[in-house]
């Protein structure tokens, strides 16, 4: 299957293990000395009527199923806590 970025955007991302809703799609990391796609970003939930929300990032290897509507991913209880970091735009991107 031959995916685009923008059918990628707004795609629901949920952990299958515990089937939580992670959030949407909303960037993606790519190695550009490689071409490889590293990770996608995904908007969280937000906090105080989403002025607040955290974006958290999925390495691909995490990633299991690329549906129609939805990504399935793996994680632990252990890679969720690093999974849950913010990453800002300022910030390096946190490797998980």
């Amino acid at each position: 299957m031959v995916c685009s970025f923008t059918e990628l955007r707004g795609k629901t991302v949920i952990n299958k293990l515990d089937g939580a809703r992670l959030g949407t799609v909303c960037d993606i990391e790519v190695d550009t000395e490689t071409g490889k796609l590293c990770a996608l970003l995904v908007l969280g939930k937000g906090r105080l009527f989403s002025a607040l929300t955290e974006t958290l990032k999925v390495s691909w290897s995490n990633i299991d199923v690329i549906g129609e509507d939805t990504i399935l991913v793996s994680k632990t209880k252990d890679q969720k806590k690093a999974l849950k970091a913010p990453v800002s735009p300022e910030a390096e991107f946190y490797k998980v």
